[in-house]
């Protein structure tokens, strides 16, 4: 199947090298029976007149003109020439009649559904019809310090594909090994939905050969990703300059790269580098790229903000025009970076001026700031635009795929992300949250719910009575409005004295909890620390320098590297099933450290009393010096993350001391405790005190 400008260019191309001889082999397959007639109408007329006459044909309905690329004499065209115009006319009106020719995906339709259809039904439009191109397997990881193994990209590939993206472009196989090994095994490790998605990135062959020879290219036809992207020059200077490349030489490797991966039935895009930066330098040359993808069979044109210094009403300008030009025949596609913080923006404006495939990656990782961020970009679309895109439908999921991603990359997730941060819908000022108790609508802009994530109160010295009474309600405590009213400002003074003393509650929701429940009288502690002991040992006290050697060595010859021992005394259960039976447990341990040391005599005491606490672990432990000027008498804040891999489910404690190691066990003893806050039948501890 052909499509018009196809066809159009066909025609054109066969005029303008019959005396080749090497015609047949640039004209679709349609309407080759038709290359005698032409032939023999070149040998009738000069070869001026029939360019002319192909220009004039190919330009009259206004999608196309060619005047850019052939030089036109001034001379009056012959009656033979007219007469080859009116015969082309007519032969490509008798194809039309018999070919099925794409359209524009009518911005009132729905997008169809399936991978194979996205492309084959016509060009997709914006803002109403969107396609997302994720490149997080390939432009994310060239942000500094992401690395990500084959088997993870696996992984993430089949993670993608579940929330149902539209393109996944898993990497650059001419490239490394690491990507040439992603294609091989997806074949066999990927279902066939996922495999449907992949996209292999290259590059356009390289100068002086040809695109079947290309090692790259080959690289590229070998992987057997069902599509294919690769990047070309698109600004003039970059050619000159950078690649150092003729113009016209340029043109040629953009053709002829796409013509040949689509001759072999690769659905092909074209990653315009530099585009933005390009038409603004020399608009002429930039729209002659598109015009040579489009003409060799490109389905989309990628307009890429390669340096991320594009503004939006410049990507608005732009884009139309480009749309206008080209939006007929192709997707027109936007790639941003993030260099100047607007590359969601300039996403956004894209798809309102009418681009149809954003590509972007989760989280916005990429090289340098970043890339578009998807996890912004696809619920802003869905939400606040109302776009059609096939991953819709879930959404509710995207807050799960970004955090499943940080925690693969063992990325720290960014608590301030829009939509999918912990902290995008936190309240925390006392009118906000009093607002929000009356409508959600008050202070947010979607449900957070429909992004997978949800309403968070937080409680500081600047909350009000309202955030301690909403955290008690979330609490489902049994007592009634009048002492709930009365206990939240008792909590709400207690809080505000402690954060005076260095206690920061916003990130630590147990330590509030416990605070709650412990202010009721039906709640008692499942278990009390008595004392403790902790000690810190080594054999040799030495230098920074001599230090390190010694660890180097200890690694090398696997010897003993705890360096601390604890003792805990604590007040347990003595019978798993829970019966009323009391003993006090002391335990010993030892750690790389007195907290490790704490920790694991602490765990060690509870488990014979409590199994579900084998599952539990601590995750990550921050110290903060409050008040560096007193030096080592200083305060110390102290938070520690703890997970129930059991449950997966995760919670922060804090504590302040000026002795770091009481702070430390606090906060241990507070996460031990949270995670117990269901047990009822500790209840009699404190009737043994």
């Amino acid at each position: 199947m052909i499509s018009q400008v196809q066809a159009q260019a066909a025609i054109a191309t066969a005029i303008l090298l019959l005396g080749s001889g090497h015609v047949e082999s640039f004209i679709p397959g349609a309407i080759r029976s038709r290359t005698a007639i032409i032939t023999s109408l070149h040998e009738q007329r000069p070869d001026e007149a029939i360019t002319e006459t192909s220009q004039s044909m190919i330009s009259s309905d206004g999608e196309a003109n060619y005047n850019d690329f052939t030089t036109v004499p001034n001379d009056t065209t012959s009656s033979t020439a007219t007469a080859a115009d009116e015969w082309i006319k007519q032969d490509f009106e008798a194809q039309s009649s018999t070919t099925s020719l794409p359209s524009v995906a009518n911005q009132d339709e729905d997008v169809p559904k399936t991978q194979q259809q996205l492309l084959t039904n016509g060009p997709i439009r914006g803002p109403t019809n969107v396609i997302v191109y994720d490149t997080t397997l390939r432009d994310g990881t060239q942000m500094e310090s992401i690395s990500v193994s084959c088997a993870d990209k696996l992984k993430i590939s089949q993670r993608l594909s579940s929330f149902n993206v539209d393109y996944i472009e898993a990497g650059w196989p001419g490239s490394n090994p690491k990507d040439e090994e992603f294609f091989r095994r997806a074949q066999t490790e990927l279902d066939a939905k996922t495999k449907s998605k992949l996209v292999a990135f290259g590059s356009t062959r390289r100068k002086g050969i040809q695109a079947k020879d290309d090692a790259q290219i080959k690289k590229l036809v070998e992987c057997g990703a069902p599509t294919v992207c690769i990047v070309a020059k698109a600004h003039l200077w970059q050619v000159t300059d950078i690649i150092r490349a003729n113009p016209t030489e340029n043109l040629e490797m953009i053709s002829d790269s796409v013509s040949y991966l689509t001759s072999l039935g690769i659905d092909v895009m074209v990653d315009l580098e530099h585009y933005f930066d390009g038409f603004k330098f020399d608009k002429e040359y930039t729209l002659k790229c598109c015009d040579a993808a489009v003409k060799a069979g490109a389905k989309v044109l990628v307009m890429c903000d390669t340096n991320g210094g594009s503004m939006p009403w410049e990507v608005d300008e732009i884009t139309k025009e480009t749309v206008e030009k080209f939006g007929n025949v192709a997707t027109i596609g936007i790639h941003c970076h993030n260099d100047c913080g607007l590359a969601v923006a300039n996403s956004l404006t894209g798809a309102k001026a009418g681009v149809g495939l954003i590509q972007g990656t989760v989280n916005g990782i990429g090289e340098r700031t970043g890339n578009a961020d998807l996890c912004s970009i696809v619920p802003s679309l869905a939400l606040h635009v109302d776009s059609k895109m096939t991953c819709n439908d879930n959404l509710d999921e995207i807050t799960s795929l970004s955090r499943y991603l940080d925690e693969t990359l063992n990325r720290t997730p960014d608590r301030g992300a829009p939509f999918v941060g912990s902290s995008a819908f936190a309240h925390k000022g006392g009118l906000h949250v009093a607002a929000l108790e009356r409508s959600p609508d008050s202070y947010q802009h979607v449900d957070p719910a429909k992004v997978g994530n949800k309403l968070r109160v937080l409680i500081s010295e600047l909350s009000g009575r309202q955030n301690i009474l909403g955290k008690m309600k979330k609490l489902d405590m049994d007592v009634d409005e009048n002492t709930v009213a009365e206990r939240s400002l008792v909590i709400l003074d207690r809080v505000k004295k402690l954060e005076s003393m260095g206690y920061t509650f916003e990130g630590a929701d147990a330590s509030v909890e416990l605070m709650i429940l412990h202010s009721t009288q039906s709640y008692c502690l499942p278990f009390r620390v008595l004392d403790y002991t902790a000690q810190v040992y080594d054999t040799d006290v030495d230098s920074a320098s001599r230090v390190m050697s010694k660890m180097e060595n200890d690694k090398s010859t696997s010897t003993r590297t705890n360096l601390a021992r604890a003792t805990v005394n604590v007040r347990v259960l003595d019978d798993p099933n829970h019966e009323d039976d009391f003993v006090d447990r002391l335990e010993v341990s030892e750690g790389n450290g007195p907290v490790d040391a704490l920790a694991n005599a602490l765990k060690k005491a509870l488990v014979p009393s409590y199994p579900e606490l084998a599952t539990l672990q601590l995750i990550d432990y921050k110290v903060r010096i409050l008040d560096p000027a007193s030096a080592t008498a200083a305060a110390t804040r102290v938070m520690i993350e703890f997970k129930d891999n059991c449950t997966d489910q995760q919670w922060t404690t804090v504590s302040v001391d000026r002795n770091i190691i009481s702070a430390s066990l606090n906060a241990l003893v507070d996460g031990f405790e949270y995670a117990l806050k269901g047990v009822e039948s500790g209840c009699f501890i404190e009737d043994f005190e």
